[in-house]
């Protein structure tokens, strides 16, 4: 296990162990909120994971009944000022797109409730597996903040309709619907969640990690392009990706009707 910060010890632990990392979000008396500390507890984490060549795969967790249910609107109400308020939100909004330029693959493991930035933080993981106890909202609207910075992340992984079904009603969608809308990719018994998740990530693991990042990293490249600018990129990673060594290795091995080599 490795060793994070006292200062931090007990809101955000970490665990390695062959190559997966899992960040445990420790505050389950408060439902994992979002807080200023909570979001410098995870950026630095994924900070000092993006340079971590151990760690192929990173596992997104949560301890007690939530998941995560968003931002601490106590605070948020006591910051009062536009510019606080902007400056909270822009803290959530880097961690967020940190996520996604990390070169490790990250899978949130949902066990509970995920609301407002909460569900935003299961979006914008690049898998996510549920229990399906779960359940997923962006409520803000029924109080008078619109989720305009979750329907970022929400919105690139569901269609156009079903987000704004949940931006405009607030209303709470359960595990099995996520599954279908595309929110989630697998949902299992709770009892089964944790070796699920290990399931997938020791899966995942086991592949090139050069490759593995390259691909990841072409992957939400391409999204924002044209269909050809988004081919000449992908057709540039792919060309690289069999130059590699990790490529020559596993054509060799293909060829050769070997299994795929380790990494």
């Amino acid at each position: 296990m490795s060793a994070i910060p006292k200062s931090e010890a007990s809101i955000l632990l970490r665990e390695d162990r062959d190559g997966i990392c899992t960040l445990t979000m420790n505050r389950a008396a408060q439902m994992n909120l979002l807080t200023t500390e909570m979001l410098e507890a995870l950026q630095e984490a994924f900070d000092a994971i993006a340079e971590d060549k151990r760690v192929r795969v990173v596992v997104l967790a949560a301890s007690g009944r939530a998941f995560s249910a968003g931002h601490d609107i106590k605070e948020i109400r006591a910051l009062a000022e536009l510019p606080k308020i902007e400056e909270l939100f822009g803290k959530c909004s880097r961690m967020m797109q940190t996520i996604t330029a990390l070169p490790q693959p990250v899978i949130a493991r949902v066990q509970g409730v995920a609301a407002a930035a909460g569900c935003q933080l299961v979006a914008q993981c690049d898998l996510a597996i549920a229990a399906d106890t779960a359940k997923f909202a962006t409520p803000g609207v029924t109080w008078g903040f619109f989720c305009s910075t979750p329907g970022v992340a929400v919105g690139r992984n569901i269609s156009r309709k079903r987000a704004l079904e949940m931006l405009l009603t607030g209303e709470q969608i359960d595990a099995r619907t996520a599954l279908d809308w595309g929110m989630v990719n697998r949902v299992v018994a709770p009892a089964a969640l944790e070796r699920e998740t290990e399931k997938l990530a020791r899966a995942i693991a086991e592949k090139p990690p050069v490759q593995t990042a390259a691909g990841k990293r072409a992957f939400y490249q391409q999204l924002d392009l044209g269909a050809a600018k988004a081919y000449e990129l992908a057709s540039g990673v792919i060309s690289a990706s069999f130059a590699h060594d990790e490529g020559r290795a596993g054509m060799d091995a293909f060829l050769g009707k070997r299994p795929p080599p380790k990494h």
